[in-house]
């Protein structure tokens, strides 16, 4: 206001207090973003992230990693407890990310049990195997809701920009494809993007459809690996391994249909024939002799299968103090209530129990207090940290044996193939060993032999020393040597080497690239030559990729092929050389010696 003299006299006016309706509009704001429940982001603030996110990385050349999540078991614990025990374990989810992630990446939740991780500068695969391995483990753990206790699990699957898919849609559907390949693959999981994962989908279901029809015509056998007591050499028991012979594909090995028989819940009339098989062969083996069964978690968790286990038990008038279940950790995360009136019903049934594969992190000691478990099974994965380094460096397995011991429980070392680490097994009270140190599985005709000739005793047999697991695989891959690209085969493959054929006159000490496809290339040195055969070292060792087998921890960057002259587009399928024309000049970083080797005219295994 101003007087006649315009001199400034001050206001006049009125107000009004808007502080609520500007904490509406905030939330409103909030909510556009955020879940309202465990104010993680939501669908469309990740949808924006993500644009943003690989438009703006795209021009500096930078990578960036997309996680795709889904909750196992989820929908029981919904059903079982109700909604509201759903919502308090979803809020608990969010918290358990959070400490994992910890500010390295965006997490949101797009609806129901569904949830999605970006993390930025990322595309170290073991690095991004370990964080995934970890998330599985934290979200295993038990929750506390109103409603009781409960546990699920957890799938993930992953995919990398720029390498699987430069726009939001083609990186989204390179995770969503990778986590339906985890969650096909036994749960409990993660995967990463391959280009052949739509391809290994169709073989999947023709698998699972030749598994139905392999039930029926009887195409499983059964084979037994033994036990031996390490204070006697002493055989107490026998492992039933089965394995599949079909008429098109040969030998199935259990590593290769168990995931897809699991997948399908095939494993549950699999599972019950092997059982039943076992124990009408068991029944003509010394008393002395026990029978060890692996259970499947799906086998376990099937209505009915404590019934099933008292009916074959009945039928076949096996003695139950002979049988041994051996239970993976995975087991324990069903809903507890469940879960302990089973191990309860087996105990009274009079059956062993052990729990295997201890130590992946899954299970807790209340756990262990509680179960009425004669023993603990230790993996190869407690051995393979100390393969090559100081033997004596086993503080972990010390302290689970000890363990054991003081809970009154036997300890069995699996896959155990060298003497130096039986010996070293032995010293620190490892009470029975299995592996191929003492013999591999073998058919129930030669058990009929050996249980023949009295006491069966087993001597043990160096197979060298002991080394991370090496997978036996006849593939077609690539060998680059200075400017020259050879096809040579693939015939083993561990973390730290392999063994190819193909090559002739290769002395020890040659050192080139190869090319496993989707531009994986490892450095490798040749440490053993034989004719066209070489023993290799990487020079950085191969990184797990979720599905059981090994994966390079870079790749050939999409950013580096755009340089040299290609196109910018996601990696493609196949091997190096069939990426785009410009890429085979990108050969000269690779240049490792001035002998190239010569192509092998011998058969190639395929």
């Amino acid at each position: 206001m101003y007087d006649k003299a315009g001199d400034f006299l001050g206001f006049r006016g009125t107000a009004s207090d808007i502080t609520e309706e500007f904490r509406a509009q905030e939330e409103a704001s909030r909510l556009a973003k955020f879940d309202s429940l465990t104010g993680l982001a939501n669908r469309h603030r990740m949808e924006q992230r993500i644009d943003s996110t690989l438009q703006t990385f795209r021009s500096a050349k930078r990578a960036a990693a997309l996680m795709m999540l889904d909750l196992d078991r989820f929908k029981q614990v919904n059903d079982t407890l109700g909604h509201a025990a759903g919502d308090q374990l979803l809020q608990q989810v969010a918290e358990r990310l959070n400490s994992v992630v910890a500010g390295r990446g965006e997490i949101g939740r797009l609806g129901g049990d569904e949830f999605q991780i970006l993390i930025p500068d990322m595309d170290d695969r073991g690095e991004l195997g370990e964080i995934a391995k970890k998330i599985i483990q934290m979200l295993a753990q038990p929750y506390s809701v109103e409603e009781g206790r409960c546990s699920i699990g957890c799938s993930v699957g992953i995919a990398i920009a720029p390498y699987d898919g430069l726009e939001r849609e083609d990186l989204t559907r390179a995770a969503d494809l990778a986590l339906y390949a985890s969650k096909n693959g036994g749960r409990g999981q993660f995967r990463f993007y391959a280009a052949d994962l739509e391809h290994e989908a169709n073989l999947r279901k023709r698998m699972e459809e030749d598994l139905a029809q392999a039930i029926e015509a009887g195409d499983f056998k059964l084979e037994y690996q033994p036990c031996v007591a390490l204070d006697s050499n002493k055989v107490v028991a026998l492992e039933a391994q089965f394995c599949w012979e079909d008429e098109d594909r040969g030998r199935v090995q259990p590593e290769t249909f168990l995931p897809v028989a699991e997948g399908s819940r095939l494993i549950i009339p699999i599972g019950e024939w092997a059982l039943r098989k076992a124990c009408e062969q068991a029944k003509d083996w010394p008393e002395s002799l026990r029978l060890s069964m692996n259970i499947s978690p799906v086998q376990f968790e099937a209505s009915g299968f404590v019934e099933m286990v008292e009916t074959v038990l009945e039928e076949t008038g096996m003695d139950p103090a002979r049988l041994d279940l051996e239970l993976n950790e995975s087991v324990l995360l069903g809903d507890a209530s469940k879960v302990d009136a089973a191990l309860g019903a087996l105990f009274k049934l009079g059956v062993r129990l052990t729990l295997d594969q201890y130590g992946t992190g899954l299970s807790s000691l209340s756990y262990l207090r509680r179960a009425p478990f004669n023993s603990l099974k230790i993996g190869a994965n407690f051995f393979e940290p100390v393969m090559g380094n100081d033997l004596g460096d086993m503080e972990l397995v010390r302290a689970v044996v000890a363990l054991a011991g003081a809970m009154g429980m036997e300890t069995v070392a699996n896959g155990v193939h060298a003497m130096d680490l039986m010996a070293e097994l032995k010293k620190i009270g490892v009470s029975h060993v299995q592996g191929f140190v003492f013999s591999e599985a073998i058919s129930h005709e030669a058990v009929l032999e050996d249980i023949a000739s009295g006491d069966w005793t087993l001597e043990p047999t160096d197979q060298g020393s002991q080394r991370a697991s090496r997978r036996t695989v006849f593939r077609k891959i690539g060998l680059i040597h200075e400017d020259h690209y050879y096809d040579v085969t693939l015939r083993n493959l561990s973390r730290s080497g392999a063994m190819i054929q193909g090559l002739e006159d290769v002395p020890v000490g040659t050192q080139f690239v190869l090319d496993f496809g989707q531009g994986q290339l490892a450095v490798c040195t040749v440490r053993r030559t034989m004719d066209d055969t070489q023993g290799v070292e990487f020079e950085q060792g191969l990184v797990d990729d979720g599905a059981g087998g090994l994966c390079t921890r870079h790749r050939v960057s999409p950013y580096e092929l755009a340089a040299a002259g290609a196109p910018l587009t996601a990696l493609p399928p196949g091997k190096y050389s069939q990426a785009p024309e410009a890429a085979p000049g990108s050969y000269a970083q690779f240049k490792l010696s001035s002998n190239a080797p010569k192509q092998g005219t011998g058969p190639q295994e395929g």
